[in-house]
């Protein structure tokens, strides 16, 4: 049997091991200190700064300089997806703080992968959808329905525009925590947006300097 084939972007996350669990438990969609990804991640800087280091290189973070000082974020929904993926293969966390126990609960109730609900929220959030008849298959993935669109107007978000965005309307993924889907996709950003906008959910604090 021949070897799997594994890209060089691929190689790269597994070759810093902790890489996947680093960037599920600390990527959000607000760019970050290197110190702080350390801290939220639980390793120690120079190890973070090589893990990022590494995934500079692959393309799938990107870096803004602001004087001394440098902020890292994923590149876009495509890498986020990436590291979601890998963050399904990869070994458990192992938790060995309160501290740490307290963080896995709230990944697991909720969190976003890159700009879309996931975790529990997220998870039943997308179940909901499909059961109330908002949200049906077709051969691009999802589409609201009328219903659907008539109940989303009314919760102040632009289906239209949401449409007219280049990125591919409504699609799934499967949730590292849940093992179950949640909704990704323009819909999904864009209905997480507008939830936080109401106040539904709150964003967590940055980990402290």
């Amino acid at each position: 049997m021949s070897s799997p084939r594994i890209s060089p972007r691929s190689r790269r996350c597994w070759r810093t091991g902790r890489a996947p669990r680093c960037s599920r438990r600390c990527w959000t969609s607000s760019p970050l200190a290197a110190g702080e990804l350390a801290r939220a991640a639980g390793v120690g800087p120079s190890t973070a700064s090589a893990h990022l280091a590494r995934l500079l290189d692959g393309g799938l973070v990107t870096v803004l300089s602001q004087g001394r000082h440098r902020y890292y974020e994923l590149r876009d929904a495509e890498a986020a997806q990436l590291v979601e993926t890998l963050s399904r293969m990869s070994p458990p966390v192992r938790v060995r703080s309160l501290r740490q126990s307290g963080e896995a609960r709230r990944l697991h109730r909720a969190r976003t992968c890159y700009d879309h609900l996931a975790g529990q929220a997220g998870v039943a959030l997308f179940a909901a959808l499909l059961d109330g008849g908002l949200l049906e298959p077709d051969a691009d993935g999802y589409t609201t329905t009328d219903k659907g669109d008539g109940q989303l107007a009314a919760l102040g978000l632009d289906v239209a525009a949401v449409r007219r965005s280049r990125r591919r309307f409504a699609w799934r993924c499967l949730d590292w925590t849940e093992r179950r889907p949640h909704l990704n996709g323009a819909l999904a950003a864009a209905l997480t947006g507008r939830m936080i906008d109401l106040g539904w959910f709150e964003r967590a604090p940055r980990p402290a300097p």
